[in-house]
């Protein structure tokens, strides 16, 4: 009789208890239970059970636990209760706070926050070599100031660290009075200062490329919105691809680029970005700097918004935020509300387009509404017209040109050192021609004004 081979078993999913704090003069976009039920699907994608949640008010972080003395005890209670091998609190804990935490609650429960869990999350889901540098980074700049207890959750280190984020696999001998943490913290600085050199290297290709794409004089269109609002779902419709899509938060993290045929005859690059969450971590905005210049550099932003998601003018709204703070809040922008098949009365979504300006109702996994989409994004990119003066140095040939060649010009003066020219410009290449602009005080230009050369 033939041996039976055992299978291999999957490992059974830690146990998570959440917490949330609502801080009096903290205005966050969502509610602090719709913020704890996010922490929930973001735990679940980390491969995470949560088993249960503890919610405080208050006027201010406590300096040493961050929730009062009689919540921590309670916390420790209640993880004893439910067995939970791991606290994740729903904002970042600085050192002291996770240190103390950690103390007060035993060494059988570890204490993580919002940003090292997305951080786990990104690391399992980056798949090219710069994600994986980008998410590396992030890691790296996150546990720095943290090593004193490394948590396991974060065993897979994305990048070629050879090791987890605060590792410190391959460190030499210690000279005489050093102690290991300082070892360990010089080689992570090392490692640091090494992956931004490679970034440095992706960002200049990122720069030739996008170079490449403006002198072709094809538009770009940067899909952004909250994670999971289907933007993949849509690029696959629109352009026949097959990016990959899940139904969970941070499917996809490597921008993905793809032609799309536009009515008119036109064509436009439609980018598929990271997606969009409220408390990003700033270390992730700083790690996939060079990845968010794609939507930064854009001519359109499509908006995607998940319309059947409760708090959807929440989620609308912190995308918004997001997009301020990467420098990218000036580009022209269309929104999609998608899911609009998932309502239960779908004549509901006629008045909830009020709401959102340049919107469009569709469902990109049924197609609905898509031929109205492109339709107003082929208008916004080529038909839609803005106003603007600006006065060129004469060395910018290239952009002198490009107005002649796709804008309107209504009246051109020549000065000394430049030219002076009044028209309007599809508004996909205001952004170009911003640092020439002639700033105006109500309609009248200002003929005094310096380009940025001369100033």
């Amino acid at each position: 009789m033939a041996k039976k081979i055992p299978q291999p078993t999957t490992p059974p999913r830690e146990r998570a208890f959440l917490v949330g704090v609502a801080l009096h003069d903290h205005k966050n976009i969502l509610p602090l239970e719709d913020s704890l039920a996010e922490l929930s699907l973001l735990a679940d994608t980390a491969g995470v059970d949560v088993v249960g949640e503890l919610t405080q008010r208050l006027n201010r972080p406590h300096v040493e636990t961050y929730i009062g003395p009689g919540k921590v005890e309670e916390l420790k209670l209640l993880a004893e209760e439910t067995l939970a091998e791991v606290v994740i609190f729903d904002e970042e804990l600085s050192p002291r706070h996770q240190r103390e935490l950690e103390k007060a609650l035993g060494k059988t429960v570890r204490v993580i926050d919002r940003t090292a869990l997305i951080l786990d999350i990104f690391a399992q889901h980056a798949r090219t070599k710069e994600g994986m540098l980008q998410v590396e980074l992030a890691q790296y700049e996150y546990n720095l100031p943290r090593l004193t207890r490394a948590w396991t959750h974060l065993e897979r280190q994305a990048g070629g660290g050879g090791g987890r984020a605060g590792s410190t696999g391959g460190v030499g001998l210690r000279g005489p009075g050093e102690t290991q943490l300082e070892v360990d913290r010089r080689a992570i600085r090392r490692r640091i200062s090494r992956i931004k050199k490679e970034l440095e290297k992706v960002e200049e290709h990122r720069h030739r490329y996008r170079a490449q794409r403006k002198r072709s004089r094809i538009p770009t269109v940067a899909l952004v919105g909250y994670t999971n609002a289907g933007k993949s779902t849509l690029l696959n419709r629109l352009a026949k691809a097959d990016v990959y899509v899940a139904d969970q938060l941070f499917a996809t993290l490597d921008p993905t680029t793809r032609r799309v045929q536009l009515p008119g005859d036109h064509t436009a690059l439609f980018t598929d970005t990271v997606g969009f969450i409220q408390k990003l971590p700033t270390a992730l905005i700083a790690a996939f700097h060079a990845t968010l210049e794609e939507i930064a550099e854009a001519d359109l932003l499509l908006h995607m918004v998940d319309i059947s998601h409760p708090n959807a003018l929440g989620q609308y709204q912190a995308v918004l935020q997001t997009l301020e703070e990467i420098g990218a809040g000036h580009i022209p922008m269309i929104t999609a509300l998608n899911k609009a098949d998932r309502l239960k009365d779908p004549e509901n979504a006629a008045r909830v387009l009020e709401n959102f300006p340049k919107s469009v109702a569709v469902s990109a996994l049924k197609g609905a509404g898509i031929a109205d989409l492109l339709r107003l994004a082929q208008e916004e990119l080529f038909e839609a017209f803005e106003p603007i003066g600006v006065r060129l140095p004469y060395k910018e040939g290239a952009l002198i040109s490009l107005y002649h060649e796709l804008g309107q010009v209504e009246r051109l003066e020549h000065e000394r050192g430049g030219v002076v020219i009044h028209g309007s410009l599809p508004g996909r290449l205001l952004a170009q021609f911003a640092p020439w602009k002639i700033k105006t005080n109500g309609n009248a230009p200002r003929r005094n004004e310096t380009n940025p050369e001369e100033a």
